[in-house]
């Protein structure tokens, strides 16, 4: 009522609070499941491996639908996205705001929560590997952005991975239901690679000419300061922008290969359906030239192979 601001910082007291939203997730979780997967999976009768990964995209889209509505909530209201020099102005962005710390606590409860969800779910053991370096990924940079104070540059990074993650999931669940649907993974991709511009240009705003010219460039961190004297300096800032550009172009490079080989797979499907179509045609066409030539019966009545009728005429008397 008085007009303060009340703005909060990390502690040890997060693990309490995080340990309390990973039972939370693991209800949500379940509810999901039961609830929603369970029944279309009785419909649909897909097998054990498209069954578990139909069960792991419609746990991932409740996840990212809900989180780009939230994220996109935050940075509007926050006046991140209308005010890009708030992403690195003020740094380090030691105090939060409660929508932004409960945002990241909730982040890091659901991955933490999908470890045990490996055993609870009965992943194969073909898939762990991939999806235990998937969770390992997410909270090493959620974990990172907010402990190393860059919590408004991570939120806008996690809307745009969680977008195209979100059609991504999306398009799989379509294609589990109708394999000939395949129009979402065209919009996925538009989406993705849209998403890896945005995110190179930010990296490069935030750490080419946003962090060097912050005010303070002296390493604190009992303040939280932790980069902004290493941006100072030019080699390495460009080292890391180099770093940074290296990895978006090898994950371009590893999409447009999955691209080219889908789109070659799909040409290679379509050659043999029109194949077999024709093979098809020109069979049917055959076996209708030898019913014609053999004297098979047509029409109900025997020909031979001239045309004409093999009963013999009887002569009528004068």
């Amino acid at each position: 009522a008085d007009g303060e601001l009340v703005q909060y910082h990390y502690g040890l007291k997060d693990l309490v609070t995080i340990l309390f939203y990973i039972f939370i997730a693991i209800i949500l979780h379940a509810v999901v499941q039961e609830y929603a997967l369970d029944k279309i999976n009785r419909r649909l009768h897909l097998s054990k491996v498209k069954h578990s990964k139909f069960n792991e995209s419609g746990q991932l889209v409740a996840f990212h639908l809900t989180s780009v509505i939230w994220c996109l909530y935050v940075v509007v209201t926050e006046g991140y996205i209308s005010n890009p020099r708030s992403l690195w102005e003020n740094y380090p962005h030691v105090y939060l705001p409660y929508q932004v710390k409960f945002f990241y606590l909730c982040q890091l409860a659901y991955w933490l929560h999908a470890l045990p969800e490996l055993y609870f779910q009965k992943v194969r053991k073909e898939e762990i590997p991939r999806q235990l370096r998937c969770i390992v990924l997410y909270l090493l940079h959620i974990a990172g952005a907010y402990l190393l104070n860059l919590t408004r540059l991570g939120l806008i990074l996690l809307l745009l991975q969680y977008l195209a993650e979100f059609f991504f999931h999306m398009a799989r669940l379509v294609y589990f239901t109708d394999e000939n649907n395949e129009k979402l993974f065209n919009v996925w991709a538009v989406v993705f690679v849209v998403t890896r511009l945005f995110t190179l240009t930010l990296y490069i705003l935030v750490i080419g000419f946003g962090l060097p010219r912050v005010e303070s460039q002296a390493l604190d961190p009992e303040r939280g300061n932790f980069f902004s004297f290493l941006f100072n300096n030019i080699l390495f800032r460009m080292s890391v922008l180099l770093l940074v550009c290296l990895f978006q172009a090898s994950v371009m490079w590893r999409f447009i290969h999955f691209q080219l080989r889908r789109w070659r797979e799909y040409w290679n499907e379509q050659s043999s359906r029109k194949r077999a179509a024709a093979a098809a045609t020109g069979t049917r066409q055959q076996t209708k030239l030898l019913k014609r030539d053999s004297g098979y019966h047509e029409n109900g009545v025997v020909k031979a192979e001239n045309g004409t009728s093999p009963r013999t005429k009887k002569l009528k008397s004068p």
